[in-house]
Order: C-alpha cells, then sequence, then structure tokens
C-alpha cells in the first residue's frame, strides 16, 4: 500500500511539473511572439515617418494623384480584410476542434493573401511599365519600400499558412499546432491593421491634388 501510495504521488508530481512546463512553453512562445510584433511595429513606424517626409519629394516626377489606380488598390484592400475575416472564422473552428472547417477556411485565407499580392504585384509592374520605378524620386523610393515590406510581409505570412495547413492536417489541432495557427492569426491581423494605415495615409492622402 505504502508504495502504491508513493507511485501515486510520484506520478501526480510528474504531471504537475509536465504541466507546468507546458504552461511556460506556451506564455513564453506568446511573449515571445508579442515582442517580435512590437519590433516590427517600429518598423513600420519608422517606414511611414520616412514617407511622411519624402512623400512630397517628386523631383519633377509623377505624384500619387498621377499613378495611383484607387479603384484597383480598394480591390486589394478588400482582398486583404476579407481574408482577416476567413483567418476569424477559422480560429472559431479551431475552437470548435473542427480540423477539417478550420483547414477550409485557412485554404480560403490563403487565396484571399495570395490574390492581395498578386494584384500588389501588378501594381508594381504597371507602375515600373510608365517609368515610375523606386530611383525616380524620393516619393517613389519611399513608396516601394514601405508597400513592399508590407507585401513581403504578406508573403511570408502565405508560407507560414501553407506549412501550418501541413502540420495541422498530418497531426491534427494539437496544443502546439492551436499555438502557432493563434501566433499567425496576430501576425494576419497585424498586417491588416498596418495596411489600412497604407491604404488611408498613401493612396488616399496622396490622390489628393
Amino acid at each position: 500500500m505504502a508504495h502504491t501510495h508513493t507511485a501515486s504521488a510520484t506520478d501526480q508530481e510528474l504531471r504537475f511539473y509536465v504541466a507546468d512546463e507546458h504552461g511556460h512553453a506556451e506564455g513564453g512562445t506568446m511573449l515571445g511572439f508579442w515582442l517580435y510584433l512590437m519590433s516590427d511595429c517600429l518598423i513600420f513606424a519608422i517606414l511611414f515617418a520616412t514617407y511622411g517626409v519624402l512623400g512630397r519629394n517628386y523631383a519633377a516626377g509623377p505624384s500619387g494623384a498621377d499613378l495611383f489606380n484607387l479603384p484597383l488598390v480598394a480591390v486589394n484592400t478588400t482582398m486583404l480584410l476579407l481574408s482577416s475575416i476567413t483567418y476569424g472564422f477559422a480560429m472559431l473552428e479551431m475552437e470548435k476542434d473542427n480540423q477539417d472547417g478550420t483547414l477550409r477556411w485557412l485554404a480560403i485565407t490563403g487565396l484571399f493573401g495570395l490574390a492581395f499580392v498578386g494584384l500588389e504585384l501588378f501594381e508594381f509592374a504597371h507602375l515600373i511599365h510608365e517609368g515610375a520605378t523606386p530611383q525616380r524620386s524620393a516619393f517613389l523610393s519611399s513608396f516601394f519600400t514601405l508597400v513592399g515590406t508590407h507585401g513581403l510581409h504578406v508573403t511570408f505570412g502565405l508560407i507560414w499558412l501553407v506549412t501550418l495547413v501541413v502540420q495541422v492536417r498530418e497531426r491534427g489541432l494539437v496544443p502546439a499546432n492551436r499555438r502557432r495557427l493563434m501566433c499567425l492569426s496576430m501576425f494576419w491581423h497585424f498586417l491588416d491593421v498596418i495596411w489600412i494605415g497604407v491604404f488611408t495615409f498613401v493612396y488616399l492622402m496622396g490622390s489628393l491634388r
């Protein structure tokens, strides 16, 4: 009896340490990711500030009012906003422990994100074809840097999304995958907020003569 009691106590202690270690790992991951997002905020703040200083230096070249295609940018903005909504649906399905539903909404999110990147590349190609290259003026240099940096982040998010889809398909909605999906959710919504700033500050204000 004493041996059984001792073994039971040892098992309980082991489970406590394992649970405690899991809690520390999850808390550490989320804290680390929040710190990363804060550093990304600083990067975009610097890029916005740079554009604010240089955004009117056209060097006798075209301005935003001459170049920007607001209907196209509005469609692109809609793609990214819809991708945030569909990612929210994916998280709701994850909370229901519905793996198929989670994967389905993640796939739709990826398609919207891919459409966003594709339209942005189309816009860049059109601008360069028109001679509005980053070397043309300080305005265009700061524009391509800010918008391009955001586009690279979305591209990275898409790669991360595909990786998680594969992991969820292979391993299911295990705690580690749930934690990764939460981190990507924060990252994706963060990019959405940044893009609203870009759309307002760069495109809408830049289209005013």
